[in-house]
């Protein structure tokens, strides 16, 4: 049985767009210059488990299908993967360079070689002291690497027959993925009385980058690929639920501290982001809006964006080249559409020719 490759979802690809500079934002920059929108650049850490709920669903849109059918190889699933992030993933390594020195200072000797040998590997994020080594936002990818070894038997779970026993199993998921930021909550383990972005605690820090706790995101995701083959593109029900998903998520965080940080960090906005993702994979307004083509066209480099700006921001301001051409008065907006471009080159002169070149690799190994 032939399984057709499924169509492009270009409104997520929109929001990527949307998600990814927020993230910018939420590190660099005062919420306060946002108006209306501050709750949304104050709580950008949750664009973070928007992206590892939408890596399940986009991975289980794209191949659960064969893996059901039994037809995906999971080697060369893995593969594609691998060509797919790491060559970005190493050049953030590269640009971290500065940060060598401030991570000797700050860990001991073990630690920090121990810091140097795991980072190169992925594997930072098990050690929580560590997970946010060179890079800060690379702990996401030592947590992604985890999820997709384990998802190609995550994908071979039977396609659902009925939506209620599916709906109540991903209210299950949700309710596990609500588990550690509750036990948090309860245990106060680091006597922090009111944590928020700001705070540090070492069972905090567990909580917020290490692979584990955000496990649950990405399962839904999966599970969600599942519901999503079961309402009809042209459904109205998925512009109920795509409107309805981004006001209930912006009035969570409009609420601001009355909601506990440990459950918003994560859990809480699971089946937001789920209604709003089954919306954007629909044919409506909504979707056509963010299915705009620049929005698609950055979209595209979200990842780079991502995983590039924390240190790229530091280069720039470090070599004060804005100074020296005369911008510093236009910063820092002059400098986010500078990471904009520098994310859209890496996207066409590092990520995707690496990609090529690394397939080919493997191809001539393997035969």
């Amino acid at each position: 049985m032939e399984i057709r490759k499924p169509a492009r979802l270009n409104a997520l690809t929109g929001l990527r767009c949307f998600a990814a500079i927020n993230i910018v934002f939420f590190h660099f920059s005062n919420p306060n210059w946002f108006g209306w929108l501050a709750p949304v650049v104050n709580a950008g850490f949750a664009s973070v488990s928007f992206f590892i709920l939408l890596s399940g669903f986009v991975m289980a849109y794209n191949y659960a299908g064969r893996a059901r059918a039994g037809e995906l190889d999971v080697a060369r699933f893995w593969e594609a993967r691998f060509t797919r992030l790491y060559p970005v993933y190493f050049l953030s390594l590269l640009l971290s360079w500065k940060m060598v020195p401030a991570e000797y200072h700050a860990h001991t000797h073990a630690m920090f070689w121990t810091g140097m040998a795991l980072t190169p590997l992925l594997l930072q994020g098990w050690v929580p002291e560590l997970a946010t080594f060179l890079n800060t936002p690379a702990w996401t990818m030592s947590a992604e690497s985890v999820y997709y070894i384990l998802f190609p038997w995550l994908a071979r779970a039977k396609k659902p027959a009925r939506m209620k026993p599916h709906l109540l199993k991903m209210a299950a998921v949700w309710g596990l993925g609500m588990v550690p930021g509750l036990l948090y909550m309860v245990l106060n383990p680091d006597g922090i009385a009111h944590p928020d972005r700001w705070s540090w605690g070492p069972w905090l820090q567990v909580l917020k980058y290490t692979p584990l706790p955000h496990l649950a995101s990405f399962v839904f995701g999966v599970m969600l690929a599942n519901l999503d083959e079961m309402v009809g593109r042209t459904s109205r029900l998925r512009l109920v639920l795509g409107v309805g998903g981004f006001a209930a998520t912006f009035g969570v965080l409009v609420l601001g501290p009355v909601v506990p940080y440990a459950i918003v960090h994560d859990g809480l906005l699971m089946p937001l982001f789920g209604c709003i993702v089954l919306g954007l994979a629909g044919n409506n307004p909504l979707a056509y809006a963010l299915s705009w083509r620049p929005l698609v066209f950055v979209g595209e480099a979200s990842y780079c964006l991502y995983l590039l700006h924390f240190n790229l921001w530091n280069l720039i301001h470090d070599s004060h080249i804005l100074e020296k051409l005369g911008l510093a008065r236009f910063d820092p907006w002059i400098s986010y559409l500078i990471l904009i471009g520098l994310a859209l080159v890496a996207l066409h002169l590092v990520e995707k020719p690496a990609q090529r070149v690394l397939r080919g690799w493997m191809d001539v190994w393997r035969d």
